[in-house]
């Protein structure tokens, strides 16, 4: 079966064209109702093509509003070749401010290649997969941490068996332009746009800005700066890169025990912040019982050296949740 998904706009059609992709849905309250998710082409003659997204988790925010402002202010005569904007892309979950979508309860990031037919996320994944993958060079997938994670702001790439391949995507991350970037290592690569889009030879970029599930004047800057400059890299926008307030630091965390996890429930105090500098043993946060007082709280240490690049954003935590992740420094 054909995925149904249509779309309002020509993607052969030079010029600006603002529309939706038609997503099939019936629902109680509409029997042959739609979901209608917005997207903006950009067009002007034959050239590489790019495509970039934000919320492909519906709580993350810095993509939606550089991309926003990308489909507002993107001048057409300025390019060559093909642009694609997608400022919500799992846009059930972004309207109910969730990660994941509250229609099927799909993660938007686990589902690729997608499924036709399927539920609404499958279709989503799948149309990316089957029709719009196909026609860009470039994707950009903009990631912040959400309600539950906050992050130092980088730009990610990912170690790749073509090498030819990997150093495109890498000389891609550092000119997005983000304050660090870094060679992500993945918990669970598995059913993630990431995946799907290397393994059909795109050079792909992705990004956590921030977190905690709003922005900042600054994060959301890193993200608008760094949309233009990924463009200006890819040959489609003719302009000049915008200028870095400092130079972007590189990051490696592909030591043994860069993550930490909690073993308990219960109140985090944490007793570092991002961008700290630590050493194995360093104590980073404490965990306290909350069923009774008077119970000394269990305390975490740094189970390697480096900084501090990810935490977990709530102050309560359950067992088993991501508590922080250390990156090395290895060039300023």
């Amino acid at each position: 079966m054909a995925n149904p998904i249509s779309a309002t706009i020509d993607f052969e059609r030079d010029g600006l064209q603002h529309g939706f992709l038609q997503i099939p849905y019936s629902r109680n309250d509409s029997a042959w109702g739609s979901i209608m998710l917005p997207i903006t082409v950009a067009r002007n003659g034959d050239g590489p093509g790019a495509i970039l997204t934000g919320a492909n988790h519906g709580d993350e925010y810095e993509g939606p509003i550089a991309l926003h402002d990308l489909a507002n202010t993107i001048d057409v005569d300025k390019l060559r070749g093909l642009v694609i904007i997608i400022p919500m892309m799992n846009y059930p979950a972004f309207q109910a401010a969730a990660r994941v979508s509250p229609i099927d309860q799909l993660n938007m990031n686990r589902v690729f290649p997608g499924q036709a037919p399927g539920t609404v996320t499958q279709l989503i994944a799948d149309y990316f997969t089957s029709t719009l993958l196909p026609m860009c060079d470039y994707v950009l997938d903009i990631h912040s941490g959400g309600k539950t994670l906050e992050f130092l702001p980088f730009a990610a790439y990912h170690e790749l068996e073509d090498k030819t391949q990997q150093q495109a995507c890498e000389e891609a991350t550092l000119a997005f332009g983000a304050p660090y970037y870094l060679s992500l290592i993945e918990i669970d690569a598995g059913g993630m746009y990431d995946t799907q889009a290397e393994s059909m030879g795109k050079v792909f970029v992705s990004t956590e800005l921030g977190g905690g599930g709003t922005t900042s004047p600054h994060t959301a800057g890193v993200a608008k700066r760094g949309v233009h400059n990924f463009l200006v890299h890819a040959g489609i926008l003719d302009a000049s890169p915008l200028a870095l307030d400092t130079p972007s630091i590189k990051l490696d965390m592909q030591q043994d025990n860069a993550y930490v996890f909690s073993q308990h429930n219960g109140l985090l105090e944490p007793c570092v912040k991002l961008g700290d500098p630590v050493k194995t043993g360093d104590l980073i946060a404490r965990v306290y019982n909350t069923e009774r007082t008077g119970s000394a709280p269990v305390e975490y240490t740094a189970t390697s050296d480096g900084i501090i690049m990810g935490r977990n954003f709530p102050s309560l935590i359950k067992i088993g949740d991501f508590m922080n992740v250390i990156a090395q420094i290895i060039q300023e």
